[in-house]
């Protein structure tokens, strides 16, 4: 189908590499990959028991309560089938309604063509002439890459039409299996909606014309495509070993656009994807330590009709897949695994260690710091290590690292900051202002008496000032044992997947507890929150009866976050997570985050964390190297004498927010501080100005 010159370098790389047809057909071969999936079907899949200690239904209860809001706000149409084949825990929406499948429909077609090389009918190794005639525009590389007369067996073509979607191969294989032929093998399997409609661009050889008008292509529906997956799983689409053949080809699928767009890279995913203009569509089997899982999304009638890495539909599919992933199999710091760099790897510790290697020998490589760990980059590390007295074997482990000293990771590092300039004079104190935010406050800090407000009571989005309650709880914790502070947390993919606001931490990397907290209230890291949550979380598997039966440690966290709102009877206050991302259940007050804001600064850790203006930290990898990070504060009010913190936020929805906390100088013999909340400012600079103003008048009532 149409997919906007999908074909990347990488395809037209691997088609310059090949000299000639036999080379590629080499290259192509089917039974390279049929080891891989005997990985699939042979390796015992333990079912981890914390992430799937509920029952059933309490996990597919789990899956709606976090999918539904994903796929309710989405401008389009969708459709989902998912179930995990260990539990049965399955969520389905809308999944028996027929829908366009764009070039998903090419899997059926792939099980189709096997079932009649298994009958006898066809040869997988029959060889076809590829003419003019036979080539159509968009997905894939026969029309574009291959002459006229080129020869390739039927099962290479097969091959071509799902790993590169190839429009070309998906018509030749309906030719030599009949166009009818994927209806029939469907509806044989009990698959009534599942149908090709036409060849590729070809809709004048279409055998259902109506169906072809409303869908397109092909048309199923979640459910049968789940059914499909399932079959599939148990070798009960065609023969075994054609159905190994299947899962090798799927397994080849280039597409990473949708539901493998947030998973792991460790995570095998055998599926097949659709994209035209209106629909996005995506149907596979993914194979984790922990079980499989057979997901199925459909839509179509998207607003968002564009090509490119930002469509929403294609969004909207991985993050249902990366929803589901942690839902099932929450990951936390102890799945991680050291990475050891060698010929081949690729990424951004390479470019740091080609980094490393240019400047500290002499001479200099003169490496290209492009990510991959080719035969000069080798040559370098051994030269390194030999220098060092080390074995050159060209691996860099622990042991390198340690050698290399600190090194810079290029996409994680920050713009150098220039020096910190001296805080600017006190501001004069005022009368009140006109405020310009959706709810404010500005309060006694000492006796926590109200001064002025307005919609003070309201529940609102809080975004960022939701950390607040993250550092009181982690403050909380490491008041029991101090020892904490200097512990290191690791912090995990999800947390380094996080999005919005970040400490730019990677996955596999550790810092302090100290320095988290100092990650997670300057520059207002989302992945702080959620590496913070999940050491806590970790540390509480027995914990209260509210939270016990938990067995993700990040959702025990946030459910310690509600039980202690309610011991601080912040009676407006519903956390949904750590960070403060949007949430149509995550809400406060201008009135709850003044107690807990004056409950916080009664701790002497998060009042120095909160005043700090610049942190300087040294984060360590898995892998043994070390870098260092600096943040800056978010809070510009630290740039004014006489403000103390605490906490900025901003969201598309909250607004901009800030809780903020002072005393002026002139203050300082009677002790007398200030809180002002200002929720649903128009901007950054709005929220400044209304808290520095109600500060000011502050100033004046509170004044002997």
């Amino acid at each position: 189908m149409p997919n906007q010159s999908r074909i990347s370098a990488s395809h037209n790389t691997i088609i310059h590499l090949c000299s000639s047809l036999s080379l590629l057909a080499a290259t192509l071969t089917i039974s390279t990959c049929v080891s891989s999936v005997r990985i699939y079907a042979q390796t015992p899949t333990t079912i981890n028991s914390t992430a799937l200690s509920k029952e059933p239904n309490a996990l597919e209860e789990t899956l709606a309560e976090k999918l539904l809001p994903l796929i309710e706000k989405h401008p389009g149409k969708v459709t989902v089938a998912i179930r995990h084949l260990e539990s049965g825990a399955s969520f389905f929406h809308h999944a028996e309604e027929p829908m366009p499948t764009a070039s998903l429909i090419k899997l059926p077609t792939l099980i189709a063509f096997y079932r009649q090389v298994d009958s006898g009918v066809l040869s997988p190794d029959k060889l076809v002439t590829l003419t003019q005639a036979d080539k159509v525009p968009g997905s894939g590389i026969l029309t574009s890459h291959f002459s006229p007369g080129s020869q390739l067996s039927l099962e290479t073509i097969a091959r071509l039409m799902i790993t590169y979607s190839d429009n070309t191969a998906t018509n030749l294989i309906a030719d030599h299996i009949g166009l009818s032929a994927t209806t029939v093998a469907m509806k044989e399997l009990g698959l009534q909606e599942t149908q090709l409609h036409s060849k590729v661009f070809r809709r004048d050889t279409s055998i259902a014309p109506d169906r072809s008008q409303k869908y397109g292509l092909g048309s199923t529906t979640a459910a049968e495509m789940l059914r499909l997956l399932e079959l599939l799983h148990r070798n009960e689409v065609a023969s075994e070993e054609s159905c190994k053949k299947i899962l090798a080809h799927l397994l080849t699928c280039d597409d990473r656009s949708k539901l493998m767009r947030f998973l792991p890279e460790s995570i095998q995913g055998y599926h097949k994807t659709g994209a035209v203009n209106e629909s996005r569509t995506d149907a596979g089997l993914f194979h984790t330590p922990n079980g499989s899982i057979a997901m199925v999304v459909l839509t179509s009638e998207n607003q968002d009709k564009s090509w490119g890495n930002s469509n929403a539909a294609e969004i909207l599919i991985g993050k249902i897949a990366l929803t589901t992933f942690e839902t099932l199999f929450p990951q936390t710091s102890d799945d991680l695994k050291p990475q050891v760099l060698k010929l081949g790897s690729n990424g951004v510790l390479v470019e740091a260690l080609q980094n490393a290697l240019n400047s500290q020998l002499n001479p200099s490589p003169n490496l290209s710091v492009d990510g991959d760990f080719g035969g000069m980059t080798e040559k370098a590390v051994q030269r390194f290590q030999a220098a060092q007295e080390i074995e050159p074997n060209g691996i860099v482990g622990p042991e390198t690292w340690a050698k290399l000293g600190e090194i810079n990771i290029p996409s994680a590092s920050q713009t150098p900051k220039q020096p910190l300039a001296n805080p600017q004079p006190a501001d004069r104190p005022l009368d009140l202002p006109n405020v310009s935010c959706k709810a404010w406050l500005v309060a006694d800090a000492s006796t926590g008496d109200i001064l002025a407000g307005e919609n003070q009571d309201s529940p609102m989005e809080i975004a960022s000032t939701t950390k607040m309650m993250t550092a009181w709880l982690i403050a909380k914790e490491i008041a029991t044992q101090p020892e904490l502070l200097d512990a290191t947390i690791l912090f995990s993919s999800r947390a380094d997947k996080t999005p919005g606001s970040s400490s730019t931490i990677r996955a596999g990397e550790s810092v302090s507890i100290r320095d988290a907290l100092y990650g997670l209230m300057l520059p207002s890291g989302n992945d702080a929150a959620v590496a913070l949550a999940e050491w806590w979380g970790s540390r509480h598997s027995n914990a209260t009866a509210s939270i016990a039966g938990e067995s993700d440690p990040f959702n025990r966290f946030v459910q310690a976050m509600n039980d202690e709102a309610k011991r601080l009877e912040l009676h407006h206050t519903s956390f949904r997570n750590p960070h403060g991302l949007p949430h149509a259940e995550h809400r406060s007050s201008c009135v709850d985050l003044l107690r807990l804001a004056r409950t916080m600064m009664q701790d002497e850790l998060i009042r120095k964390v909160v005043s700090t203006r610049r942190h300087e930290c040294t984060v360590q990898g898995t892998e043994g190297y070390t870098r260092r990070i600096q943040w800056d504060n978010t809070n510009q009010l630290l740039d004014i004498e006489g403000y103390l913190g605490i906490k900025t936020g901003t969201t598309d929805a909250a607004g901009a927010c800030l809780v903020s906390w002072s005393r002026h100088p002139s203050n300082e013999s009677i002790n007398k501080e200030s809180v002002v909340i200002v929720l649903g400012a128009s901007g950054s600079a709005a929220r400044y100005s209304d808290s520095r103003n109600l500060h000011r008048w502050s100033w004046k009532q509170l004044s002997p």
